[in-house]
């Protein structure tokens, strides 16, 4: 009996490592503690109404591998994403990942500062003004010919700041939810969206993600564009078809419609000279 009390943490700890990593539930369990978070640059938003959704480190089959954060579009008007985060637990000597989760507030994601609004208590980077986002710009990236309803908060930003990627352990983020981010908990939440799902699937498609590849140095991190939803960057391709519409250089063909060079004969119609020989050929009466 206390050998299966001591195997079965092992067989479920085994058991969730080798689900896949596109598995929407995204159970992830590690007996080691996950890398440092790495230093990004965010994304330039160019879509209202989009919220940011922090990268962090996933498990697969492999190890350890990195999601890249992306702007990503709520189920709905109103709610805020709260990360997921990676715990410890004493008890069964692991670390557990807890799942993000989109709500009316943002909930407890265990202290960890994740930049870009999210310092580890609550989310700076904006807030909704009706049906509308109002992003600060001081912590949020964003285009401003297209995003316009923004203002500046400075005080929010962390001069010093920790890259741990994980509470409690050893060397983790030493945080308890308080009050209001219990309360919280008991609120309605809704689940990570397809869009945030194809984007776990497709950093666990790339290698090149995997922490034992990049040694916590992911180069993808550095991408400017948003990876979740392409057509966005790519609208302008279709949009600008000006070129291919305007056609006056086919269409102009004065050139060769432009034929009274080849109509206007008359220097080749006129012929008196050859008419005035035939009379000059015709002999005199006698």
């Amino acid at each position: 009996m206390r050998i299966f009390r001591f195997l079965l943490p092992l067989l479920i700890a085994l058991a969730a490592i080798a689900v896949p990593a596109t598995a929407s539930a995204q159970v992830y369990v590690s007996f080691m503690a996950p890398p440092l978070l790495p230093q990004y640059q965010q994304p330039q938003l160019s879509n209202q109404n989009y919220i940011w959704t922090p990268g962090y480190w996933a498990m697969g089959q492999s190890g350890y591998y990195w999601v890249q954060g992306s702007w990503q579009q709520p189920p709905q008007a109103g709610l805020l994403y709260t990360p997921g985060y990676w715990g410890y637990n004493q008890n069964q000597n692991q670390y557990n990942y807890n799942q993000g989760y989109w709500g009316q507030q943002v909930g407890y994601y265990g202290g960890i500062n994740y930049g870009y609004g999210y310092s580890g208590n609550g989310y700076y980077g904006g807030n909704w003004q009706g049906n509308m986002f109002r992003y600060n710009t001081a912590v949020s990236t964003v285009n401003p010919n297209v995003i316009r309803n923004v203002y500046v908060d400075r005080t929010v930003i962390v001069r010093r700041v920790n890259h741990v990627s994980y509470n409690g352990g050893r060397g983790g983020v030493i945080m308890h939810p308080d009050a209001r981010q219990l309360a919280y908990a008991n609120q309605r939440h809704y689940a990570i969206t397809p869009a945030q799902r194809l984007n776990v699937e497709n950093a666990a498609r790339d290698r090149n993600n995997l922490e034992t590849v990049n040694h916590g140095r992911p180069v993808v991190v550095h991408n400017t564009t948003t990876v979740v939803r392409p057509e966005n960057a790519v609208k302008p391709h279709y949009a600008a078809k000006p070129q291919n519409a305007a056609k006056p250089q086919n269409a102009a063909k004065p050139q060769n419609a432009a034929m009274p060079q080849n109509a206007a004969k008359p220097a080749n119609a006129s012929k008196p000279p050859n008419a005035s020989k035939q009379d000059s050929g015709k002999k005199p009466p006698a």
